[in-house]
């Protein structure tokens, strides 16, 4: 083993510093000393030093890094510094600064504080500055900026305001009603108010983009992106897969209804075209509506209809459905995608996947919130577009996922199995707490398939969602999986916690999710697109 020698050789080696050193700190406390400032208490056997010399007596400090030498070396620059710090600064001057900041502060303070009378008011606004007054130079006013920074990061003295030599780091710390007496004057203190809770979001107001009426003013961001949808959408020959890269992060919702309409193959990419698509269109629903709506009575189609007009008052938002006129949209249009779509006729859920495009392509023509907007007051051709329109488009989503509506649902037992496997790989404890006490995952995640997470998700939530899935090639038939699953995780504290089935069951079917906005669901897509990219095209990665 080597010496003493050797081994203050070995910490000396590398670098003068080693981690842990002490390092000199200036507060309010101990200032830097300013000449001008304390010009007054100088005097000729006095004066501070300004160039730190090494003490003559070594401290006991000094004597304990003596005999560790080893490991307290820390070289000759900073032995300096610790000289310095060992140095004990005139009272006098700590206390003059300490005042001197405190007072400017107090000063600030009081002009914003102290009410005026009705007369100094008066007084105040004729009051006008002469032309020869003297105004206040730009470095008076960072002196006074900078001394209202230093006080609220200062530590008082123990003649501080509390008396009883607490230190307080801020004035954010002083309790409130303790009073800081500062050149005869008490000026109150408050602690700084928390932080306002988040604020309940309306049930369908507040948007993907945020920037519905009522709402602050668009960012320089949300304009600089509103700008780039424009310029995609204003071509003569829209550029769709721009178009999907621009829309997978959220849609402003000024270009939404068109945005929906063009990624959901409902619209031509060709500009010229689009109107004379949406009047063909629009005249073949209607002619559907005179063709086939009357026969909703008739002995096979009465029970059809009949489960239609039970299920739609239990639709979300009842505020919504339940506006006069709008229930009868809503049951022209399931029924007639039921009657043509013979294989698979309605089931339960179709009802709900109406509703966004519905919502959607009402902002179309309105400014407001949908929720305390009368639909009806609406011009007809408006109603009337809005309802083709909605058709159309719940048309071509279903075309994608039909088989989750066929006989048995078969395409719904396999995402549920998928799910089931899916998430066994990614975590292993929140699927075995699963498997102990016996719960099955068709018995809740049947409905997030069934009605694509529109029952979990506020509908603002549920229609920023399908802004991705448009965007996402497949985002309704094989996107949605890696969906619940991040749903599903997202929640594993919270299923880990319950101990029963009833209680796991009654989590499942009731997430918290009520005040969920843009934020959640951006980060529950970001972790989605995670686990699709890690499994999608490699079926055996993590397994068994």
């Amino acid at each position: 083993m080597s010496g003493d020698g050797n081994k203050k050789q070995f910490w000396r080696r590398g670098a003068a510093k080693v981690p842990g050193s002490i390092q000199h700190v200036y507060g309010a406390q101990h200032p830097p000393f300013d000449p001008l400032l304390h010009a007054n208490l100088i005097r000729a056997g006095n004066k501070p030093q300004l160039t730190p010399v090494k003490p003559k007596k070594a401290t006991s400090f000094q004597e304990f890094e003596s005999i560790t030498s080893d490991a307290w070396d820390v070289g000759d620059e900073d032995d300096e510094l610790l000289a310095m710090a060992a140095q004990n600064l005139n009272i006098e001057v700590v206390m003059e600064t300490a005042n001197k900041v405190i007072e400017n502060h107090s000063k600030l303070q009081g002009k914003q504080a102290v009410p005026l009378q009705e007369d100094e008011l008066v007084e105040k606004e004729q009051e006008v500055p002469a032309p020869d007054e003297e105004q206040p130079t730009e470095e008076e006013e960072e002196e006074e900026a900078a001394a209202e920074r230093t006080t609220e990061q200062s530590f008082s003295p123990e003649s501080g305001p509390h008396g009883d030599g607490r230190l307080v780091k801020s004035f954010s710390e002083a309790p409130i009603g303790s009073p800081r007496e500062v050149a005869g004057e008490r000026a109150g203190l408050h602690r700084q108010q928390s932080l306002p809770h988040r604020p309940v979001i309306p049930l369908v107001a507040r948007m993907a983009d945020q920037n519905t009426s009522g709402t602050p003013a668009m960012t320089e961001r949300e304009a600089s992106r509103l700008d780039k949808f424009r310029q995609v959408l204003a071509g003569p020959n829209t550029d769709l897969e721009e178009l999907r890269k621009l829309s997978w992060s959220g849609i402003p919702r000024q270009v939404r209804p068109i945005t929906w309409k063009l990624l959901s193959g409902y619209l031509p990419a060709n500009a010229e075209r689009r109107e004379s698509t949406l009047q063909r269109k629009r005249q073949e629903y209607f002619g559907f509506i005179e063709q086939y709506y009357d026969s909703r009575n008739d002995e096979h189609h009465q029970d059809t209809y009949r489960q239609i007009h039970i299920d739609i008052p239990r639709m979300s938002p009842e505020s919504l459905v339940l506006q006069p006129g709008v229930t009868e949209i809503f049951e022209r249009i399931l029924f007639i995608w039921a009657i043509r779509h013979p294989a698979s006729g309605y089931v339960q859920g179709i009802n709900d996947l109406v509703t966004p495009f519905f919502v959607v392509y009402v902002f179309e023509y309105i400014e407001e919130e949908v929720e305390n907007f009368d639909v009806s007051s609406l011009r007809e051709e408006a109603l009337r577009n809005i309802e083709a329109d909605s058709f159309w488009c719940m048309s071509k989503l279903l075309d994608g996922i039909q088989d989750n509506y066929t006989f048995a649902q078969p395409g719904i037992q396999r995402k549920v199995k998928a799910l089931e496997e899916l998430v066994s790989r990614i975590d292993e404890t929140v699927h075995r707490h699963m498997q102990q006490f016996e719960v099955e995952y068709l018995q809740f995640a049947f409905r997030w398939m069934n009605n694509l997470l529109m029952r979990e998700l506020p509908l603002r939530c549920t229609i920023r969602l399908w802004d991705t899935y448009q965007a996402e090639p497949e985002g309704f038939s094989h996107f949605h999986l890696y969906v619940c699953a991040a749903f599903l995780v997202h929640w594993r504290k919270e299923v880990l916690e319950e101990k029963d089935f009833q209680g796991l069951m009654i989590l499942l079917q009731n997430l918290p999710t009520m005040h969920w906005g843009n934020e959640e669901v951006s980060v529950l897509l970001a972790e989605a697109y995670r686990l699709k990219f890690a499994f999608a095209d490699a079926p055996n990665h993590y397994k068994r």
